[in-house]
């Protein structure tokens, strides 16, 4: 059993490990979108080549990260992680030094790999090293801590674009993988490999690792990608994808230890909990990626201040994400997961007012602040319900396949929105050409949230008494739901 109590120095070291690595992954989601107009000018990229800086990065995180819990699981959760770290940043490294976009795109890819073997492994250390008093408390700091890091990514991201240049927003991660890797190495104990938590909660050995599912889940997601971003090859690469989609489907039944257990989907509400999932995080995808431009291209706002403009709303998240949580508690997620999203496609059609020379008082904060409002009304109650629609011992893998979900989702609306949006592959260097295909996609990304809430108000249901509650009470993360930890009782 874990003994390491929070208070002590131990304690703290492991917390700073563990917030350490989860913040450079959590500030590299958020800082790049900021960064987009300027490594288009300087690498001379086309739209389709900024959406794969964005995507690439994604593809792989979704695609692998339920894969790289397992293999801390298996080999040791300090070890793996502190390859996740190793690997992030070197290929940090490599983005911040690359000469041209599919350089810069391929060290995406590598960074999104490293990104899904040190996210679920640092809140793994957590619920492998502290004593379970402590544990709910250390598991709310480290969430804590690493939504100040998400708010702070856009800030921080601007203010390097404009000063030292874009390749910092990479670069930055070479320091803080040195500061993690030696206190992780001295004061992190390694947690045995070689097992995991069984459906009943208790232990079983690992079998063979789902590599198989893993690559062709990605490779699923990378073909559909590559077809609505580059539209040319559409309908082969779709049908490719697809094909690619039943055959992991078909491998993951399968499995005798699949990494994505199908099973779980016999629960209706973990099912449409999903699909509601895939609606609104599609949905913020698309926002923040096209939003971040919209304020730079046509508002005429520098880096920083495009950055600084997006920070209410995870300036809210993070003060009223736990009231959230226990208002939806006492009403049920219901009315929670229906209002959420039509917050925010209310404040999706706001920054319809967004256009040259906007005020940032009364065109851009009006919209920011309605869109902080709904996600903290939605987010938190989603998390809840995600893990109380299944049995207590599988809650980490239902927040897992959760928050792969939301990436997936946010991969295919990057992907898709330009080309729903009639932008061209220059359309970012034009701010009347950009302007018009915003106003375009902002009705767009408002419906499918309509979408979400209509399928939220029909379908999800009151959880059952005593069932599992999330220990991740405040975030700020405004990409991805909250990660939960495996194998509670």
């Amino acid at each position: 059993m874990p003994d390491v109590r929070l208070a002590s120095s131990q304690g703290k070291w492991i917390l700073l490990t563990t917030v350490l690595g989860s913040s450079m992954a959590m500030l590299d989601s958020t800082v790049v979108n900021v960064a987009l107009p300027r490594i288009g000018e300087d690498l001379n990229a086309s739209l389709s080549a900024l959406q794969w800086t964005v995507n690439a990065y994604m593809l792989t995180l979704a695609g692998l990260i339920l894969l790289g819990g397992s293999l801390g699981d298996q080999y040791g959760r300090r070890k793996v992680f502190v390859i996740g770290v190793v690997w992030f940043a070197a290929a940090s490294l490599l983005c911040g030094l690359a000469p041209t976009d599919a350089v810069l795109i391929g060290a995406r890819a590598l960074q999104g790999i490293g990104g899904a073997l040190l996210t679920p492994g640092s809140l793994a250390l957590i619920q492998a090293s502290f004593h379970p008093d402590d544990r709910a408390r250390a598991v709310g700091l480290w969430s804590g801590f690493g939504g100040i890091g998400a708010a702070v990514g856009p800030f921080l991201g601007g203010w390097l674009v404009d000063g030292p240049g874009w390749r910092w927003v990479f670069l930055l991660n070479v320091p803080l993988a040195l500061l993690c890797v030696p206190v992780a190495l001295r004061h992190v104990p390694e947690s045995s490999g070689g097992t995991s938590r069984s459906e009943s909660g208790g232990e079983r050995s690992h079998g063979r690792f789902d590599v198989l599912g893993a690559v062709l889940g990605a490779l699923s997601l990378g073909l559909v990608t590559y077809a609505l971003i580059e539209a040319g090859t559409l309908a082969l690469l779709a049908v490719a994808g697809v094909a690619a989609g039943v055959a992991f489907v078909y491998v993951e039944k399968r499995r005798q230890d699949p990494m994505l257990p199908l099973d779980i989907f016999a629960s209706r509400q973990f099912t449409a909990l999903n699909v509601v999932t895939l609606c609104v995080y599609g949905a913020f995808g698309g926002y923040f990626f096209l939003t971040a431009l919209q304020l730079q291209v046509v508002a005429g706002y520098s880096a920083l201040a495009a950055g600084t403009a997006l920070l209410p709303t995870t300036a809210l998240m993070l003060l009223f994400s736990a009231r959230s949580a226990a208002l939806a508690d006492r009403i049920g997620p219901r009315i929670p997961l229906t209002v959420g999203p039509l917050l925010c496609a209310t404040a999706m059609l706001l920054m319809l007012r967004v256009g040259k020379d906007a005020n940032y008082l009364t065109d851009v904060l009006p919209a920011v602040l309605v869109q902080g409002l709904g996600m903290v009304v939605l987010v938190a109650p989603l998390t809840a319900s995600v893990l109380a629609s299944v049995d207590t011992a599988r809650a980490g893998i239902a927040s897992g396949i959760n928050n792969a979900a939301a990436r997936a989702a946010s991969l295919i609306a990057v992907a898709a929105l330009p080309l729903l949006a009639g932008m061209g592959p220059e359309a970012y260097r034009s701010a009347d050409a950009f302007d018009a295909a915003f106003d375009r996609a902002m009705p767009i990304c408002a419906g499918v949230l309509v979408v979400g809430a209509a399928l939220a108000f029909a379908l999800v249901r009151r959880p059952t008494p005593g069932c599992v509650r999330p220990e991740c009470r405040h975030h700020g993360n405004v990409t991805t739901p909250p990660l939960e930890a495996e194998g509670r009782t």
